[in-house]
């Protein structure tokens, strides 16, 4: 009796499990549809691009962070289209964008050059949450003379010091980058990574992710602490605004702040709270994003 009593636990927890997964998933693929609509592509020499491309005013390209996509990228700005033109891509291996042979940092930034010849800009704001800081960085540093300003929102920066040994990946293990492995891990958000579960909704579907999560975790959030030496952002010639949270779990701010009296040209902004996703502090961040955009223009 107690064998199938026990076993009846088992198979109801199981099914309340499958109920809120699937639910979870739908909501997702809801959510992701509607950024799906508008996304765009263009061919470079890279592969594809996909990329929304909506709003007017000053142009900014948003470089998004790991197990995100164009969708990620349009809504760091979402709330802004009527003061900003955002140009949303993916980045390599995300939603609707290939993975060349050599996904590096530099092809990324090329590749996104040649986006911005196809859309007949210019110049632009580059801005970056999170592992896209290697790409934006990097984008500042090969075209000065088409980066108005680099916009950092808590990002990853260059090691201050040679690390002690070389690191060859840093993210989710590739076997956790499925829809149901991230979401049954999604209660350690909060405690491991300062997020609410409901972020899971956020970056599942992970089918179109994976590949680009994979490259970010071998290649973007490694490459400032492997070779530092090509990040140094005191070279910056362009103006850099930097948003960070103390609190942040995953982009850590004591890497972050050093950076503030090295950087030529920095305005750095700091919070007391709000995690990686700065939550809590937007109304500040539209403020000083204005300021900054005055400013520089």
């Amino acid at each position: 009796m107690i064998k199938l009593v026990i076993l009846g636990i088992v198979i109801a927890a199981a099914v309340v499990t499958l109920i809120c997964f699937c639910q979870a998933k739908r909501k997702a693929k809801e959510r992701f549809a509607w950024y799906e609509a508008k996304a765009e592509s263009v061919e470079t020499s890279y592969g594809t691009v996909t990329y929304i491309d909506e709003g007017e005013g000053e142009v900014i390209l948003s470089c998004h962070g790991i197990c995100g996509g164009y969708d990620q990228a349009y809504d760091t700005l979402g709330d802004s289209l009527d003061t900003y033109r955002v140009i949303a891509p993916s980045r390599f291996g995300y939603p609707g964008s290939d993975a060349p042979e050599n996904p590096s940092v530099e092809n990324q930034v090329e590749a996104f050059v040649e986006l911005l010849d196809a859309l007949g800009i210019e110049q632009t704001y580059v801005l970056a949450t999170s592992a896209g800081g290697a790409t934006a960085i990097k984008f500042a540093m090969m075209h000065p003379e088409r980066t108005k300003g680099l916009l950092l929102y808590c990002s990853g920066y260059p090691l201050l010091e040679d690390p002690e040994k070389e690191i060859t990946y840093m993210g989710p293990p590739a076997f956790l980058c499925s829809d149901f492995p991230m979401w049954f891990f999604s209660p350690l958000f909060g405690p491991l990574m300062g997020m609410d579960r409901a972020t899971i909704e956020m970056i599942m579907p992970l089918k179109e992710r994976k590949e680009g999560i994979v490259i970010d975790a071998q290649v973007s959030n490694t490459v400032m602490y492997n070779h530092r030496e090509d990040y140094d952002m005191s070279t910056l010639e362009v103006p850099v605004l930097c948003f960070h949270a103390k609190d942040d779990k995953l982009a850590d701010y004591n890497g972050a702040k050093p950076w503030e009296e090295r950087i030529p040209d920095c305005t750095f902004i700091s919070f007391e709270t709000g995690g990686h996703l700065m939550e809590g502090n937007g109304e500040v961040i539209r403020e000083e994003l204005a300021k900054f955009v005055e400013r520089t223009r």
